[in-house]
């Protein structure tokens, strides 16, 4: 049974890395805007190799052969950084499907919150060879072949040009669709002493080049048809929203200072620490409320497999929430959960650790989607990577209390988890009801879908938003802009 020491290193072990992902988010955004995804994968690769470098070395030699260098610590960090610019970098897959963005975004999220299997996998291997899979193999292993596999699927399987947007899809499918590039002023020139039929068949090839050029656009953005269909569910479901188009176009710094931001970033830093107190602290917290290792050990074996099996089977029940239910709808789906989840943590009971696993890994991909959602749809994608990215960087920072609450639970708590807990769960319950009040009540009051503004109001805005998305999530190719199908059809 480990010593408060050792619960309190621990902890402060995941915290390190927690905060470093966290507040990194910034940077890799900034990387990523300014230098594109093949950077960012490229650092991700170095990064993850000299972090899983750092661990092999500290589990091999031992933290006294390191001296004055925390080996662990130092890996850990380097592990929490690297995984930013490859998650970060990840969603721009996104662009690469336009007809599956939301697929796309969901697997990626769904991916992040089932990367805890690795671990899992690696304890059982752990134990069932006696203990000889060492922790030194397995970050070398970690070390090599994860940034291998990044650096060869960057060169061999994507592309070296940035994602298009919808609309630059759109505009390069006008470009194909247009006629006139068959004929050129200078044919009359190039041909006048030519047969009349070599002209035709150079106008029939970039004709037939023309219409290659747009059957391969509409493969990936689909037809005509596809397209109208899916822009009538997207107007749909930002109907359904409640609160489309309320903050679009305005500034971002007149976006922060309203409470829709103020609410979320607040119920953000809060729900943060709460989850990966939790995570940290969920062995601990049931050592003490069931009097004893052999029922923390039942509740932490199953946290260890009900979390990266969660993000994976809730995702596509996330994607229904998200996309069919209003806004404050969700917000109160979480407001429950949250209430639920606060009880059921303070009763000293299996069963109800059980329960307490069993809502906790539904509510946190369910809560990373929501608070992306939330940020598209009422500020808009045109400022999405600055408030979402503040939120987040500003939620790492309050990571910072956590060593404190351990501090609180070994010392003049004498282990005793329940009363922060309780404090967990008072505190986001009012924050939870509040904003879906606000929410609720700003639905009302407007009494439409998209904000009050007229279609063509946001469509002018989401043009402007598309221009903005593309500084923020595309690569910096900006000559590029009609992507390779466009570029492959050039007139010859």
């Amino acid at each position: 049974m480990p010593c408060p020491e050792q619960d309190m290193r621990l902890n402060l072990f995941f915290i390190m890395a927690s905060i470093t992902l966290n507040m990194s988010t910034v940077l890799a955004g900034y990387v990523l805007d300014n230098h594109g995804r093949r950077m960012c994968y490229l650092l991700a690769a170095a990064i993850l190799s000299l972090g899983g470098g750092c661990m092999a070395v500290a589990f091999y030699m031992g933290e006294g052969a390191l001296a004055h260098f925390d080996g662990y610590i130092t890996g850990n960090l380097l592990l929490g950084l690297g995984g930013t610019f490859l998650f970060v970098s990840s969603y721009q897959l996104s662009n690469a499907f336009p007809r599956h963005a939301g697929l796309v975004v969901a697997l990626v999220t769904g991916a992040f919150d089932a990367s805890a299997a690795v671990f899992l996998f690696y304890r059982l291997a752990y134990e069932a060879t006696s203990h000889a899979f060492k922790p030194a193999y397995f970050f070398l292993g970690f070390a090599v072949l994860t940034p291998l596999l990044i650096v060869v699927a960057e060169f061999t399987l994507m592309p070296s040009a940035g994602y298009n947007t919808r609309r630059e899809y759109q505009v390069a499918i006008e470009y194909a669709k247009d006629s006139t590039r068959d004929v050129h002023d200078s044919d009359d020139e190039t041909y006048a002493n030519k047969p009349r039929e070599e002209l035709q068949r150079m106008r029939w090839r970039r004709a037939s080049e023309r219409e290659a050029q747009l059957e391969a656009i509409e493969a990936v953005a689909g037809n005509e048809d596809e397209r109208r269909a899916d822009r009538e569910v997207a107007w749909e479901r930002q109907a359904t929203s409640g609160v489309y188009g309320f903050l679009h176009c305005k500034p971002v710094g007149r976006q922060m200072m309203t409470a829709w931001f103020w609410l979320l970033l607040g119920l953000t830093v809060l729900q943060m620490m709460r989850m990966n107190y939790f995570i940290a602290t969920v062995r601990a917290q049931y050592r003490y409320m069931l009097d004893g290792e052999e029922g923390a050990e039942k509740v932490n074996s199953l946290f260890d497999v009900a979390l990266p099996v969660a993000g994976v089977i809730t995702t596509p029940f996330i994607g229904v929430l998200l996309n069919e239910v209003p806004v404050y709808g969700t917000l109160g789906v979480l407001s429950v959960l949250i209430v639920i989840l606060g009880a059921f943590n303070c009763v000293s009971t299996l069963w109800a650790g059980y329960a307490t696993v069993v809502v906790f890994v539904i509510f946190r991909p369910l809560y990373y989607s929501a608070v992306s959602d939330y940020a598209s749809k009422v500020f808009g994608f045109a400022t999405f990577g600055r408030i979402y990215g503040t939120i987040i960087c500003v939620s790492g920072i309050g990571q910072f209390v956590q060593p404190a609450l351990d501090t609180l639970t070994h010392g003049p708590l004498h282990n005793n988890p329940v009363p922060v807990n309780l404090f967990f769960a008072i505190g986001g319950s009012v924050i939870s009801a509040a904003l879906t009040f606000y929410v609720y009540v700003k639905t009302v009051e407007h009494g439409k879908g998209h904000g009050g503004k007229s279609v063509d109001e946001l469509r002018f805005g989401e043009d402007l938003a598309d221009d903005e998305r593309r500084s923020l999530l595309h690569d910096g190719v900006r000559g590029d802009g009609y992507g390779s199908a466009v570029r492959d059809g050039q007139d010859t």
